[in-house]
Parts: C-alpha cells; structure tokens; sequence
C-alpha cells in the first residue's frame, strides 16, 4: 500500500481546497461569477489556484510510481515535503506581490527541483529495468 504518497495527497487536497476558498471569499468580494472581471485580487487568486492544479496532480502521480517501485521512504517524504513546501511558499508569494517575491521564487524552485528529480528518478528507474535487468 502506497501510504507515503497517499499521505501527502491528502495533505495537498487540504491546500487545494484552501486555495479554492480563497478564490471564492474573492469572488464574492469582488462580486465577479465568471474570470476575474478587472480585480487584481481576484486574478492573482484565480492564478495561486490555477498554478497549482497545473503541477501538483502531475507530481503526485510521480510520487506514486516512485513509491510503487520502491523508490526509499526517506526521498519519498522528502520530495513530498518539499513538493508541499513548495505550494504554500509560491501561494503566500504570490498573493504577497503580483511580481517577483522570494516566497514565490522559492516556492516554484521547490516545486521544479522535486520535478526533475522525480523525472530522473523514475526515468534512471526505467533505463535500468529496461536494459540492465
């Protein structure tokens, strides 16, 4: 049973829904139903949303297949950890500054070192599977 990765998509299906509030109490806020009308606000909680249903689902599937093949538990936590992290770094950057901010800067470094490295990972996995074995 794949608990690590499970553990840490539940983790993240809290933040998403957090996230998805925030876009709401805007919303309403805002009185905007439908895209973000002129509202900065609601535009940079419609993206803080929007960037993390673009990586996270992605991420964790890779999480799981590492943990599927017995990638170690300690990686596992720490890409999920960092995958996490990560999320909530580049939210409270983004809703801090429209531009460049370090949380965000962070968060998203965060975010593409889990994703190369869960690439190589599963991508070395392969190669030697394939023709070592």
């Amino acid at each position: 049973m794949p608990v690590i990765s499970l553990f840490y998509a539940g983790l993240l299906g809290v933040l998403y829904l957090v996230l998805a509030y925030g876009v709401i109490v805007v919303r309403r806020r805002e009185r905007v139903g439908i895209g973000h009308g002129d509202s900065k606000a609601l535009a940079i909680a419609v993206r803080i949303h929007g960037n993390f249903a673009e990586y996270v689902p992605f991420l964790l599937l890779m999480l799981l297949m590492m943990e599927l093949v017995g990638a170690n538990p300690i990686l596992l936590h720490a890409l999920g950890a960092g995958l996490f992290i990560g999320r909530i770094l580049h939210a409270l950057g983004l809703k801090q500054s429209a531009g460049t901010s370090v949380p965000r800067f962070v968060g998203m470094l965060l975010t593409f070192v889990v994703l190369l490295f869960s690439a190589g990972y599963l991508i070395g996995f392969a190669v030697a599977r394939m023709w070592g074995g």
